[in-house]
């Protein structure tokens, strides 16, 4: 294979799969303390129309991301008041979330900008750019545009894998977070209080989820569109579950999800022998097609962490 091609999807892969690698990580940490979280679609998408609307009226990049956390994190803090201190259906909560942002985003959106739900386009003093510019013919198709020629959310998502697994396997509060998805009245009869835990836990999945989204504003495309997220906090949590609640294999299924996408853009409008030219919707159907395998395959074989869905009542 032409070394030009293999570089171009390589990079490709890294640029699709960095919001679900984000989102991905935000479930296992929210998940391993015993909490379900659905909503990272709605979350992700939060963040990217925070970071669209506060981009396009303030021109600052910081300001935007600073938005686009905030939006997140509130919401990661709304789930956890639903069902950590009110112990409501964590799944019915999610889809709440998901719904409820899938609509006030667009309403929104028609009402400041009157663009149809989107928001104007992002100066490109705003946007992320690759902190090497024009890696790619500087230092060749595979060490520039595959590794080097990337944005610093890439290489930040890539890094936080390390991070959250030495953090979980390895830290006294990432064992303390595990063993409240797992064993919450041990917790608790150790002094330690389950509901901080679970709500620190949602504080870092909405910095993580709201990390995904702004990165589709900033650096995928150059403004929010409404339900620019298609799916993608789903493919996400699907690639938690393959993962087993793990960041590594999270992160080599969120790899797996990136380079169908990559293949489906090349793969438009090319004809092969016999059959013809490839029918679109086909390409575009891959990832969600893997996605609904990997569910099908793995959720019943996935085990999960003992308390997850179940809220903790404390004993008397």
């Amino acid at each position: 294979m032409d070394e030009i091609l293999i570089g171009t999807l390589l990079a490709s892969t890294l640029r699709v799969a960095t919001p679900l690698i984000f989102c991905a990580l935000a479930g296992v940490i929210s998940e391993r303390s015993g909490v379900i979280d659905i909503g990272l679609e709605g979350k992700m998408l939060a963040a990217a129309f925070a970071a669209g609307a506060v981009g396009a009226l303030s021109g600052s990049t910081a300001l935007a991301l600073t938005a686009a956390l905030g939006a997140s994190v509130l919401l990661s803090m709304l789930h956890g008041y639903a069902c950590v201190s009110h112990r409501g259906d964590q799944v019915v909560a999610g889809m709440a979330i998901n719904i409820f942002i899938a609509g006030i985003t667009v309403v929104l959106g028609i009402a400041w900008f009157s663009q149809g739900g989107q928001t104007p386009a992002l100066p490109d003093s705003v946007r992320l750019h690759p902190l090497i510019e024009h890696a790619g013919e500087r230092f060749g198709p595979l060490l520039g545009s595959a590794v080097l020629g990337h944005n610093i959310l890439v290489y930040l998502s890539l890094a936080l894998v390390v991070a959250v697994w030495w953090f979980l396997q390895h830290s006294t509060p990432g064992l303390r977070l595990r063993a409240v998805g797992e064993n919450p009245h041990m917790i608790d009869a150790a002094g330690i209080s389950v509901k901080a835990l679970r709500y620190q836990a949602l504080a870092l999945n909405g910095i993580l989820c709201g990390l995904a989204g702004s990165y589709l504003v900033l650096a995928m495309n150059a403004a929010f569109s409404p339900h620019m997220t298609a799916g993608r906090g789903y493919m996400a949590l699907a690639a938690m579950i393959f993962g087993k609640w793990r960041p590594l294999p999270a992160l080599a299924a969120c790899l797996l999800f990136g380079f169908l996408d990559a293949i489906a853009i090349r793969l438009q409008g090319v004809v092969l022998p016999g059959i013809g030219e490839v029918p679109v919707q086909l390409i575009q159907a891959l990832p969600y097609l893997l996605t609904v395998i990997l569910l099908a395959g793995f959720m019943g074989r996935a085990i999960a962490p003992r308390a997850l869905g179940t809220p903790y009542v404390k004993e008397r």
